[in-house]
């Protein structure tokens, strides 16, 4: 039987994915709480192909309609409450959500990204463009609203604000033994800023057209930005080449 998800409690989709040690792991995720079950070890056992499988993966569900993480989350084994902690990788600081009994652990699609490098840091300068284009942001790692021109960090769970980009992901790939993409360059802050703009709304479009809904379209100013989402985007072109 399919695990319920921690969060909104649906059954979970079923993938599976190559192991480090050969054969095959079998990873539980939610597309709507855009999360991953993972039992004891599972997160460090997949295979590097694997890693960019999952990738691929998260890309093309990038546009599901996202539900908001449930207050308590509940392991997927025992039922009983898991326990909120942090991770730190070598691409920061991330959330996830712990079974006590060590069924297994619960992470976001942007926590998964922190974890295996697939983000940097937005700086001080890219943080003020995008601020004069949007009111908030999404956590990557965790997905909570950001005011991104009062805060700096994520409110929730302390976090950087952070960025799916070429240079993070190129070297995230030479870390997990697969051919690095082409190096992209360099953007500047306004630059980086518009592109996110850019492909958010193209993202929404997108969804509203899926849905067949009717939705004001995006004012200079206003609105939010999926970090993940927009990144998502934004790298994968550099996978099809």
């Amino acid at each position: 039987m399919p695990l319920a998800c921690p969060s909104c409690r649906q059954p979970m989709h079923s993938r599976q994915f190559a192991a480090r040690e050969g054969g095959f792991i079998e990873l539980d995720l939610c597309f709507a709480c855009q999360g991953l079950w993972f039992d004891p070890h599972e997160n460090t056992r997949l295979a590097p192909q694997a890693v960019l499988e999952l990738f691929e993966l998260l890309h093309d569900h990038r546009g599901d309609t996202a539900h908001p993480l449930a207050t308590r989350l509940r392991c997927t084994r025992c039922t009983r409450e898991l326990a909120r902690g942090f991770d730190v990788a070598q691409g920061g600081r991330y959330v996830t959500w712990r079974c006590a009994q060590r069924h297994g652990r619960f992470s976001t699609f942007g926590s998964f990204m922190v974890e295996k490098g697939f983000v940097r840091h937005l700086t001080a300068q890219e943080i003020t463009a995008l601020a004069a284009r949007v009111d908030t942001v999404r956590c990557t790692g965790c997905g909570g609203p950001i005011d991104i021109r009062k805060q700096d960090s994520c409110p929730w769970c302390h976090s950087a604000i952070s960025l799916l980009d070429a240079k993070a992901v190129d070297q995230a790939l030479e870390r997990h033994s697969a051919e690095a993409v082409k190096t992209a360059q360099a953007h500047t802050p306004d630059g980086l800023a518009d592109a996110l703009v850019a492909l958010e709304r193209q993202r929404m479009n997108e969804q509203r057209e899926r849905q067949r809904e009717q939705a004001s379209s995006w004012s200079s100013g206003g609105g939010d930005v999926d970090l993940l989402g927009a990144g998502l985007d934004l790298l994968w072109g550099m996978f099809k080449r």
